[in-house]
């Protein structure tokens, strides 16, 4: 298991396990398989409605709470000081845990920024609390990182954000880096490239196919060590036993420096999530349940 360390010392498994849009019903299993292949970070959000399946799959598994790093989002419905606290409150009784390892705003709301610096205050709260062992955000851009830095005391730990080889976000990559924020992916095999009819599928890419075929490895095995290689840390997602499994076998080989280069050069700068300057309250904004 590669690990990376945070800004603040923290110690994090590089490759996570994903849940977004994993219905509940199956997040269980989905969860209960990934710790069985020997992942031990799980990644969810109070925005995907599954906190309380992570949660009962870790209790019910044999490996110990102090070796599953958890992590986990508030969404913009809760944002706001006191809004925030209890959003912490909410996801950390449905996880069943008395603190989260790392806890993240889920979007930057640039449409009320006001809110989203309340909202990282109270973060900044919960981590001198020892609630959370890091904070950090997702989907921020260089204008909301420039923004908070300047409004806020602690550096972010982590910036989550869509990366993969057709969508790169160099310039907020570069930022991060000046700044110790380490970059997470998500959506890191480009997954959102064909469910979102975004164009050619990074399955598909005959490059990506080439690496995978001589290192006799999967597209998507080839792509997760193209971030492990270049210091991010990766959060795949599956409901299928076997891809879980195959998603978690990429320690046993690298990619060449041309191999990597070759990567970077198929960015194509088109993003497949939504544009953060989109996600507002009126068009997002959703009550999250009570624990």
């Amino acid at each position: 298991m590669q690990t990376l360390t945070l800004n603040n010392g923290v110690t994090m498994p590089a490759l996570g396990f994903g849940v977004f849009q994993t219905p509940p019903d199956e997040t269980r299993a989905a969860v209960t398989a990934a710790l069985a292949s020997g992942y031990r970070h799980i990644d969810t959000a109070a925005a995907y409605a599954n906190e309380r399946e992570v949660g009962q799959a870790i209790r019910d598994s044999e490996v110990p709470r102090e070796d599953v790093f958890i992590e986990t989002k508030i969404w913009i419905s809760d944002y706001g000081y006191d809004e925030t606290l209890h959003g912490f409150d909410k996801s950390a009784a449905k996880l069943g845990v008395d603190r989260i390892d790392l806890l993240i705003l889920h979007q930057a709301l640039p449409s009320d920024f006001d809110r989203t610096v309340a909202a990282y205050r109270a973060l900044e709260k919960l981590l001198a609390e020892g609630k959370v062992r890091a904070i950090g955000v997702s989907n921020f851009m260089v204008d909301h990182l420039t923004a908070l830095l300047d409004a806020t005391s602690v550096v972010p730990a982590v910036n989550q954000l869509e990366i993969h080889p057709y969508f790169q976000q160099r310039a907020v990559l570069d930022f991060d880096d000046k700044h110790d924020i380490l970059n997470q992916a998500w959506s890191p095999i480009g997954g959102i490239t064909g469910y979102r009819g975004t164009g050619t599928s990074t399955f598909d890419d005959p490059t990506i196919a080439g690496m995978a075929a001589a290192h006799g490895k999967t597209p998507a095995q080839v792509m997760l060590r193209w971030h492990l290689q270049q210091g991010r840390s990766a959060i795949p997602k599956s409901v299928r036993p076997t891809r879980i499994a195959q998603n978690f076998d990429v320690f046993d080989f690298d990619l060449t420096p041309d191999e990597l280069a070759a990567l970077d050069a198929l960015d194509t700068g088109r993003r497949g999530g939504p544009e953060p300057e989109d996600v507002t309250l009126q068009t997002y904004g959703r009550a999250i349940p009570e624990a």
